[in-house]
C-alpha cells in the first residue's frame, strides 16, 4: 500500500518555482530543488516526474500567476489605457525579480514543443486581454485608431519582456519607468 504524501504540492512546486527562476533549467540541480521544496528526491519523482516534467509544470504554474496579476491590472482604474499602464507599472515593480516566463524562452525558444505548448495558450491569453483593452482604449479616444489592437498587444508584450530583461540586467528604476513610458506614447 502506498504511503500517503505529507507535503502540499502545491507549495513544493512554488519552492521549485524559485529555483527555476533564479537559475533556469539547466542550472538548477535536484538538490537544490529538493532543498527548495522541502520533500526528499523520490517525493519529487514520484509526484512530478522527472527534472523536466517538473520544470513545465512550474512555468505552467508561474505563468498562470502572473497572466492573473496581469489581468487584474488591466482591468485596474477608470479607463482602458489606466489599465495598460497599471500593466506595465506592474512589470516596472518588479522587472528586478527574475521571471520564469521570459527565462524560459530566453532558454529553450521554440525548440521544445511541449514547452511551447504551455506558453501557447497563456501567451494568447494575455495578448487576447491587452488587445481587449486597446480597443476599449481606442473607443475612450486614448489609443490611436488606426493602430491594430493585435499589433499594439503583441509591442506591449514584447515590452514588457524587454523591461523585465533590463531590470534583470540591472536598469534603474527611472531607465524602467521611461520604457514604459515610451511605450505607453507609441500607443497614441
Amino acid at each position: 500500500m502506498a504511503r500517503p504524501r505529507e507535503f502540499d504540492a502545491d507549495a513544493a512546486l512554488d519552492g521549485a518555482i524559485g529555483v527555476f527562476r533564479e537559475h533556469g533549467f539547466e542550472g538548477a540541480s535536484a538538490e537544490m530543488l529538493v532543498g527548495a521544496m522541502g520533500i526528499g528526491r523520490q517525493s519529487l519523482y514520484d509526484t512530478f516526474g522527472d527534472k523536466w516534467r517538473l520544470y513545465r509544470s512550474a512555468v505552467r504554474r508561474y505563468g498562470l500567476g502572473e497572466c492573473a496579476a496581469h489581468f487584474e491590472a488591466l482591468r485596474s482604474g477608470v479607463r482602458a489605457i489606466d489599465g495598460i499602464d497599471a500593466t506595465l507599472r506592474r512589470v516596472v515593480e518588479t522587472a528586478d525579480q527574475p521571471c520564469l516566463g521570459v527565462g524560459s524562452i530566453c532558454e529553450f525558444g521554440v525548440s521544445r514543443p511541449d514547452l511551447a505548448e504551455v506558453h501557447a495558450p497563456l501567451a494568447k491569453a494575455l495578448g487576447d486581454a491587452i488587445a481587449a483593452r486597446v480597443r476599449d482604449a481606442q473607443r475612450d479616444g486614448d489609443v490611436a485608431s488606426e493602430l491594430d489592437p493585435e499589433a499594439a498587444a503583441e509591442f506591449l508584450i514584447s515590452n514588457i519582456a524587454g523591461i523585465r530583461v533590463a531590470g534583470r540586467g540591472g536598469a534603474d528604476s527611472a531607465a524602467l519607468t521611461g520604457l514604459a513610458d515610451m511605450a505607453l506614447r507609441a500607443l497614441r
